[in-house]
């Protein structure tokens, strides 16, 4: 089952890539040293944002009923 669209889709790789390396690269990093451990959610966050991504299924648009992706007719 598919329910991530194209846009949606290559926002959240966008994003899950930015936030799964923004902690742990040098320039970024003195954003996030202030959080402590909580840099370690943001690269999960990321984590699962690249894995929706890449199945394109997200469980949350289940749960809510949402689609962003065109019906295939058959």
């Amino acid at each position: 089952m598919v329910n991530v669209g194209l846009i949606d889709r290559a926002l959240r790789f966008v994003l899950g890539a930015v936030l799964l390396a923004a902690p742990f690269l040098p320039p970024l990093a003195g954003y996030f040293a202030g959080i402590g451990a909580w840099k370690y959610a943001v690269a999960a966050a990321g984590v699962v944002m690249l894995g929706t991504a890449i199945f394109r299924f997200c469980p949350a648009y289940t749960l809510f009923g949402i689609r962003t992706c065109s019906i295939a007719k058959s």
